[in-house]
């Protein structure tokens, strides 16, 4: 049986993999700056944006968004990037940082 915090790294390796894979140059966050407020993963690419992975079957999507957002700086936008096993990754964020990206 594999623990939550393996299973979370498990759910951050896996995200940087994908990103890379499209072309984005991403990384764990705690494995370098080693606090809790880093985000889960750091993509180059995504300036300002706080990443939350989670790698769960049953997401308590509105605590992850709180989490998220907690986190995050004072000029980062939050998101949560998650996925259930055999499905393709979503994002969550907020509407008004939504569209302050689409700008």
């Amino acid at each position: 049986m594999i623990n939550s915090r393996q299973k979370g790294k498990v759910g951050e390796l896996e995200l940087a993999k994908y990103l890379k894979e499209h072309g984005l140059t991403a990384r764990r966050g705690q494995q370098y700056s080693g606090s809790p407020e880093s985000p889960d993963v750091i993509c180059e690419d995504w300036k300002n944006i706080h990443i939350e992975v989670k790698r769960v079957e049953q997401l308590n999507i509105e605590k992850a968004l709180q989490q998220s957002t907690k986190d995050s700086g004072i000029n980062e936008k939050p998101i949560v990037v998650h996925r259930k096993n055999r499905e393709k990754w979503k994002v969550t964020m907020w509407l008004d940082d939504y569209i302050d990206l689409m700008k």
